[in-house]
């Protein structure tokens, strides 16, 4: 007989064959979780009477030679578990840099087309790393166009622009899965000093910042977050004013990091401090540090390590002593033909010699 309940209105979209498809895609990007969440934290041995301790989380060594290796799988994970990514649709998203290699080494993996849109004056190494994990290369005249075009392109072929500057800060877990907060943590039980006095990042999308500064607050740990910026960028500006519409029309000459406006990803109330880098500061500090490493890091990772060197020279005159962790973003040899070209840096009129003997005096890293 028929009851009350009979007479519901009743919509069912549920697809098994979709959400099977889906299933077998998170567990994929788990699986390579698994493999490649923690990576190293270096020691960089500074003097043992300043009390002082400097480590490094290598982030260079994920197999797609970043710290975005984290931000990809994390912002594929969020497309998948929120519906938006589906069977048959084609990723694509603005960036010339290492966000668009990773991403295509996810789609890759995960059985679906990526598209990177980027500027015309993207190098031909970056193009061949996008290409390498199966990417494609649309290109646009320039950074302006970037994000209108791949909202074009995805509305063109119902595809999914990905949108790392909006979503890269809800993607990730702050509070576990995925976090490179808790890794460092987790890999500073037993130093001198675990926990640290302060952290140290750049802002690109605002999502490593963001993801530091709260967990640092749900652990109550008393660390600070220290956000470097670069020349051309409009974090610093936006955050030390409070004005979060402020631009700059002028790009970001260090490759990873500074945007023309505070991108909706950057969360200025975990901030604890900004430091602006000079961009020649921060070229010199990526050819300091690879000489002493013996292999070659990013001018991003060089922004960090000036923000690094301000710190500790605080901490010696107020003698505090205490632990600082910065991050190795990638490696330097991506950019064999910029930064480490010293016909190049010439070309920008950068000076580096001053703050190579400066970084030298501060971080005499190695010696006793």
């Amino acid at each position: 007989m028929s009851g009350l309940l009979d007479d519901l209105i009743d919509v069912d979209r549920s697809d098994d064959a979709v959400r099977a498809w889906v299933a077998e895609r998170v567990r994929r990007l788990d699986a390579d979780a698994r493999r490649s969440a923690d990576t190293h934290l270096l020691r960089l041995e500074l003097p043992a009477r300043w009390g002082i301790e400097l480590y490094l989380k290598d982030e260079s060594t994920h197999v797609t030679g970043s710290l975005k290796h984290r931000l990809a799988r994390s912002l594929f994970m969020y497309a998948l578990v929120n519906g938006r990514l589906r069977p048959d649709m084609t990723v694509i998203e603005a960036s010339s840099g290492s966000t668009a290699v990773s991403e295509a080494h996810f789609a890759r993996m995960l059985d679906v087309p990526f598209v990177a849109v980027l500027p015309r004056s993207t190098s031909a190494a970056k193009i061949a790393l996008i290409e390498r994990e199966g990417g494609r290369c649309h290109v646009v005249d320039s950074a302006d166009r970037m994000d209108p075009e791949a909202r074009r392109l995805a509305a063109d072929c119902g595809g999914l622009f990905m949108d790392q500057f909006t979503y890269a800060e809800r993607a990730t877990d702050w509070r576990g899965h995925n976090n490179i907060a808790r890794s460092i943590i987790e890999q500073m039980v037993e130093e001198p000093h675990p926990v640290p006095r302060w952290m140290v990042v750049g802002a690109g999308t605002g999502g490593s910042s963001a993801t530091l500064g709260r967990y640092l607050r749900y652990r109550r740990l008393p660390t600070g977050l220290c956000v470097a910026d670069v020349d051309n960028s409009a974090f610093f500006e936006g955050w030390a004013s409070g004005d979060p519409s402020v631009t700059s029309s002028v790009g970001s000459r260090i490759e990873g990091i500074g945007r023309p406006r505070v991108e909706p990803s950057f969360v200025p109330t975990v901030v604890d401090r900004m430091i602006r880098v000079p961009d020649a500061a921060s070229v010199a500090a990526s050819r300091f540090l690879s000489e002493r490493l013996g292999r070659r890091v990013g001018a991003s990772t060089g922004t960090n390590l000036v923000a690094v060197a301000r710190l500790v020279a605080e901490m010696r005159a107020s003698g505090e002593p205490g632990s600082v962790v910065t991050l190795l973003c990638d490696s330097g040899d991506r950019y064999a033909a910029t930064y480490f070209d010293d016909a190049w840096v010439a070309e920008q009129g950068w000076e580096l010699a001053p703050w190579i003997a400066e970084l030298a005096r501060v971080l005499p890293i190695g010696e006793h």
